[in-house]
């Protein structure tokens, strides 16, 4: 809400390097040379303490970034919120719908074009890659629509659902949804070294910050640090569901 109709107010939260809640009500756009005709608002990022890069984009009618996205040494991930997306990688076309997603690998550039005659909008991530000898990444795309989930932690009300593969060491991160029935919850307040940056896809909730209660709902974005206790109900009368990556698969550096 704001000025001219109403007081100035927004229930975005930041406490740099431990959790941040970002509503869309407050969002800028910025500039990112290499996107033409695309509306983005850069939501996580080091300056707020994450060790990655998630942005909100809005691909209008013939958006698209011709000049790829990503570079030596970071690998990046794209999630289709709505409309119809074309990526491509290593001579690979890709056609994403909601639900949709493609990750590349440090090694490959990321190409994104607006197939829809309206906007389209993704999630996109980027983050240093974390080499591990004898083992790399490779090209992954899917849609999340037709991967199984499974239950979260034996909770039959909590669904998970991996977007890249968890046995394998060539991937330092991962991207899951978790979805809630209403009034289910996560069945402890996690405390782990692993950070968060995650986008609010259905639904609404109460979410444990670092022992703050904060509700949230379709369209906010939460930054959730190493260690920053963390736990969520979903409340209201459709299922609560977020997208969201998490680091894994290495050992902490000293």
């Amino acid at each position: 809400m704001g000025y001219p109709t109403d007081l100035l107010s927004n229930r975005s939260i930041v406490k740099h390097g431990k959790y941040a809640l970002i509503t869309p009500q407050g969002l800028v756009n910025n500039v990112i040379p290499g996107f033409e005709n695309c509306s983005m608002s850069i939501l996580g990022s080091p300056k707020m303490g994450a060790s990655f890069v998630d942005y909100i984009v809005t691909m209008h009618k013939g958006g698209k970034n011709s000049q790829g996205f990503g570079y030596e040494g970071v690998e990046t991930f794209v999630y289709c919120l709505e409309g119809k997306i074309k990526a491509r990688a290593k001579g690979e076309s890709f056609d994403l719908e909601e639900g949709g997603y493609l990750y590349c690998p440090p090694s490959e550039k990321m190409y994104l074009e607006n197939l829809a005659d309206g906007d389209s909008r993704c999630f996109l991530y980027k983050q240093k890659y974390r080499p591990l000898d004898g083992h790399e990444p490779h090209i992954v795309s899917g849609n999340a629509n037709d991967n199984e989930g499974y239950d979260y932690e034996g909770m039959v009300n909590v669904n998970l659902k991996d977007l890249l593969p968890t046995d394998d060491l060539g991937f330092d991160m991962n991207f899951h949804i978790l979805t809630f029935d209403p009034g289910a919850s996560h069945g402890y307040i996690e405390t782990h070294v692993q950070e968060h940056g995650a986008y609010l896809i259905s639904g609404e909730g109460m979410y444990n910050l670092d022992n703050d209660w904060v509700p949230v709902k379709k369209g906010d974005y939460i930054f959730m640090g190493p260690y920053c206790l963390q736990a969520c109900y979903a409340v209201g009368r459709e299922k609560m569901s977020y997208v969201y990556s998490k680091d894994c698969n290495r050992d902490p550096l000293l």
